[in-house]
């Protein structure tokens, strides 16, 4: 079996050293170039053209053709393939998917919609590439990934809205009305509809900071073991500061750190810095 998934995940370099599997990158518009997230560019140069430009990017989706043709290619190796994606809710990628694989009746295509995106469905994207490894049938690791689903859980912060409202992932008047306050939304993903759901809400970006560890504490006693792993858009002082604020309250399993891919950042801005966590004792062993 093979695994093709999309760009709207994060992982650090040392969880992906041995990962095999296809990646169709979703595309970034910026100051009139076009590029491919996490091929013909990069987190750190990303963020770079980011503060050198008044532009905003534009985003897109691979095209029904493209995974076509991926689905095509890596079928005449082996035809049963696990394709894996950003949420729906989020994103149109796995409507494209859904679309080629109708055109490919000689492959045995599953899809499946993370719910998510960023390191949470980088959780279910290294679940899914270790089963396979494993051997495991298909039954089994779409149990192992629903499993893996019910328990994470994804919460960031961001300095600046500006990037998320043009992207029309939450209301203009709401973000606009937040953005004149200076509110900071501490914000997670709906388990259902996969969509941006807004926490809570700080008058700065530490403050939004200091709430996370606090939300988390609301649903584990302080102490509770927790697998967590931190992901930022080119703002490792947040990331530390993050770490230092769950580790007071936390006996913690740290996954190293991982950078927000382009594509998700076009939506954010610079400076997002997040995490994902789930409890150890129930997580689901991995092969």
């Amino acid at each position: 079996m093979q695994i093709v998934t999309d760009s709207g995940f994060d992982l650090s370099p040392e969880q992906k050293a041995d990962f095999k599997f296809h990646t169709l990158p979703l595309k970034i518009s910026l100051s009139g170039r076009t590029y491919q997230s996490g091929i013909d560019i990069q987190p750190e140069e990303f963020y770079r053209l980011l503060a050198d430009t008044e532009d905003m990017p534009i985003t897109s989706t691979p095209s029904p053709g493209e995974f076509k043709e991926v689905y095509q290619k890596i079928a005449k190796e082996d035809p049963d393939i696990l394709s894996l994606h950003i949420s729906s809710g989020l994103s149109g990628t796995i409507n494209a998917a859904r679309t080629a694989a109708e055109q490919v009746p000689d492959a045995n295509i599953t899809l499946v919609d993370s719910k998510t995106l960023s390191a949470e469905m980088g959780w279910q994207i290294e679940a899914a590439f270790r089963a396979v490894r494993a051997g495991w049938q298909i039954d089994k690791i779409l149990n192992l990934l629903n499993e893996i689903r019910s328990q994470t859980e994804m919460i960031f912060t961001l300095p600046d809205l500006s990037y998320l409202i043009h992207g029309g992932r939450i209301s203009h008047l709401k973000g606009l009305l937040a953005s004149i306050l200076g509110i900071k939304p501490i914000i997670g993903v709906d388990k259902v509809n996969g969509k941006y759901a807004d926490l809570r809400k700080s008058r700065t970006f530490k403050k939004a900071l200091e709430s996370i560890p606090t939300y988390i504490a609301n649903k584990f006693k302080e102490g509770k073991h927790l697998r967590v792993q931190i992901g930022h858009a080119g703002n490792p002082e947040a990331a530390s500061i993050l770490r230092e604020a769950v580790e007071k309250l936390f006996k913690c399993s740290w996954l190293p750190d991982c950078a927000i891919s382009p594509v998700l950042g076009a939506h954010t801005g610079r400076g997002l810095v997040g995490l994902v966590f789930a409890p150890v004792e129930t997580y689901p062993t991995l092969p």
